[in-house]
Formats: C-alpha cells, structure tokens, sequence
C-alpha cells in the first residue's frame, strides 16, 4: 500500500515538473496571454491589442490565428506597429494552439 501512495504521489510530482499541461483554451489563455492580452481580451495599452473584438480574431482562419499563437510575431510581421513588444513564440503544443484558438474564437467573444 506505502509502495502505491509512494508511486502515485512521484507520478503526480513528475507531471508537474514536465511541463504546463492545459485543460482547456480559457485556461491556456488564463496562464499564457491574459498577463499581456487582458483577462477578458481588452488588450493592454502601448502593450499587446485586444482580442476580444478584434477583426484577426473574429474573422480569421484558425489556421492563421495558430501560426501567430504558435510562431509569434515580430519586426515587420507585426500588424500593430504602436506596441512596442513583439508577440513571443508561445511554446504551446498543436493541441493546445487548436484549443486556444477555439476559445478566442468563441468564449472569449461572448
């Protein structure tokens, strides 16, 4: 019995430290964009646009709103020249970008 909550526990331990796993696109949102996107998507002024509202967003191809999430975006590429920082790579999984995107796309727009 000690040998299972002793292995259960190293299991629940080692997930921790391999990486950020996400449920669902609100809390990929939550933990990656919403530091500089806003929490409901307003942006942040001289910082990042909004999301919510916004015609890339609303309007584009998942497809295209991934490669941005996944890639980044930088120097010339960036559509907003008035914020000074460029879109870092996000580091997240296919998966992830599919269900972040599903959740700007829908939810966030609410």
């Amino acid at each position: 019995m000690r040998n299972s909550i002793v292995g259960l526990v190293a299991l629940v331990v080692s997930f921790a430290f391999a990486g950020t796993v996400f449920a669902d696109g609100a809390a990929i949102y939550k933990a990656k964009c919403a530091a500089c996107h806003g929490q409901k998507g307003e942006g942040m002024k001289g910082m990042a646009p909004a999301q919510k509202g916004n015609e890339f967003i609303t309007k584009g191809k998942a497809d295209d709103i991934k490669k941005v999430i996944v890639d980044g975006r930088a120097g010339a590429a960036k559509k907003f020249k008035e914020f000074a920082i460029d879109m870092p790579k996000s580091g997240l999984s296919d998966a992830d970008a599919t269900e972040l995107v599903k959740f700007l796309q829908g939810d966030l727009q609410k």
